[in-house]
């Protein structure tokens, strides 16, 4: 088998079930929350502690390899989905939970960096293969509250326990994959020229934007299961299905993107979408009703799906474990402090007050992207 066919396989198999282990996050939040009393405040902390985790994984699997491999970096941190989910299913100390958020957070971003490295290294068309990539992480997230409820049947700590058994089949796959030793295929050029990126407008502009598609989407995902719930719109195990309506939409909508809909500028799509998922989410928070809810729920989830990739697609040549050891640390710090604020508002004000202010990287969205077209825009009509 081709070399580059196998390290897409990879891939794209370690995001599908990166993509069940880190969306399970919010739902097991849920039940933590219901089974020890937890305020929003500590919730939105446990949350906050898994996006530390992410940012740090993220940035330790662009320095890491350099003194240990590729391989043994990862086999390290991706243990973090085991350890950290079994942790949940038999503690309730608050500090032990943050700990166990905290090694969820360093599997899921380790799992995000070499992955995406992977996939976009080895791909002759970035936006498409990062789409697909992508696809298979909302195929995971959207079988997630299926595997949790099934495993619920069991009672007690079992939905946590399948999902940390998930997270050990994941650290397989990558065990097996046949992964570099070294640094991933373009680690020969010099280190000003792997640094170039740094100097880059762009560059900083698409890492400002994964910053806002992060707190956007881990608000949603770490936060409207407990919002519905609390909101009396969907209850009981229907509340955490809202996970499978979002990533569903996600679903689909990046399969679009990959091989039916023709993006002949990205910028200007990223701008379309950054407009439609504010006014959407705008709609939906204040919305009682289930079906109109879940609804808008779709649209909201469908309009944000292509953002990530394509945005990480936008920086090109300058993919790299360094690159995205920069972009994806300070894009996870976007993670960190809206499910925080969303918490804290939460107990000052109510936690529909908290949603909505999740419209902010919303809008960021929108803002940044149409710097980026106008920008591109500018040059492509002075080579022109």
């Amino acid at each position: 088998m081709d070399i580059s066919v196998r390290y897409r396989r990879v891939g794209y198999l370690s995001f599908f079930f990166s993509g069940i282990c880190a969306i399970s996050s919010g739902i097991i939040v849920s039940m933590l929350q219901e089974r020890y009393g937890f305020s929003f405040s500590l919730t939105g902390s446990l949350l906050t502690a898994m996006s530390i985790g992410n940012m740090a994984a993220a940035f330790l699997s662009g320095i890491l390899p350099r003194f240990i491999g590729v391989k043994n970096t990862v086999l390290i941190l991706c243990f973090g989905y085991f350890l950290g989910y079994m942790l949940t299913a038999f503690v309730g100390l608050p500090w032990l939970l943050l700990l166990a958020f905290i090694m969820v957070g360093l599997a899921k971003g380790c799992a995000l960096n070499n992955s995406t490295v992977l996939v976009a290294k080895y791909s002759e068309n970035k936006t498409r293969n990062l789409q697909i990539m992508h696809s298979f992480y909302a195929t995971g997230a959207l079988l997630c509250p299926v595997i949790i409820f099934a495993m619920a049947k069991g009672g007690g700590s079992f939905p946590m326990i399948g999902i940390a058994l998930c997270g050990l089949i994941m650290w397989g796959i990558f065990a097996t994959g046949a992964l570099p030793k070294k640094e991933i295929k373009g680690a020969e050029k010099t280190s000003q020229e792997s640094r170039s990126f740094m100097r880059s407008v762009d560059f900083w502009l698409l890492t400002a934007l994964i910053f806002c598609q992060n707190a956007a989407e881990t608000s949603v995902s770490g936060w409207l299961v407990t919002y519905y719930r609390e909101q009396q719109i969907l209850s009981g195990t229907l509340s955490g299905y809202t996970m499978s309506i979002m990533w569903g939409a996600t679903l689909i909508a990046r399969l679009l993107i990959a091989f039916v809909l023709p993006i002949k500028n990205k910028f200007r799509a990223l701008f379309l979408m950054g407009l439609a998922c504010t006014a959407l989410y705008a709609v939906m928070i204040p919305i009682s009703s289930p079906l109109p809810a879940s609804m808008m729920l779709f649209a909201f989830a469908f309009s944000m799906a292509g953002v990530n990739p394509m945005s990480t697609a936008g920086v090109g040549e300058a993919i790299s474990q360094e690159s995205m050891g920069v972009m994806l640390p300070i894009g996870a710090i976007g993670a960190i402090v809206m499910p925080l604020i969303i918490g804290l508002a939460a107990d000052k004000f109510g936690l529909q007050t908290g949603m909505m202010l999740n419209l902010v990287p919303c809008a960021g969205i929108a803002v940044l992207s149409f710097i980026l077209w106008n920008r591109n825009t500018k040059k492509h009509s002075k080579t022109v």
